[in-house]
């Protein structure tokens, strides 16, 4: 298995839904976006947290992919939000461990 930041780097998505991800990525809250995507109760660690939305995240690709009607463009942006939220934090983590 390919470790947390081979995944991150490794993500490729259409460039309008990236911009727009990145976009809304500025104003990301982890308190409110997580509770709302992930659901009420204590916040995971980045790294179970980011784990968890590339999977939600990957799903909804495959819905978007194969022009599921179920998809939706709304829920697609947030965990993209929250894949980068989380994926700054993550690195910003990993970068104080070795300091």
């Amino acid at each position: 298995m390919h470790d947390l930041s081979t995944m991150i780097a490794s993500l490729r998505r259409p460039r309008l839904l990236t911009r727009a991800a990145r976009i809304g990525a500025q104003d990301y809250d982890r308190e409110r976006h997580l509770q709302r995507i992930l659901g009420f109760g204590t916040l995971p660690k980045p790294s179970a947290s980011l784990i968890r939305l590339m999977e939600l995240e990957r799903e909804v690709n495959a819905m978007r992919k194969y022009s599921d009607a179920a998809y939706s463009l709304v829920r697609h942006l947030d965990l993209l939000i929250a894949v980068i939220g989380e994926a700054q934090l993550y690195r910003a983590s990993r970068a104080s461990q070795y300091q």
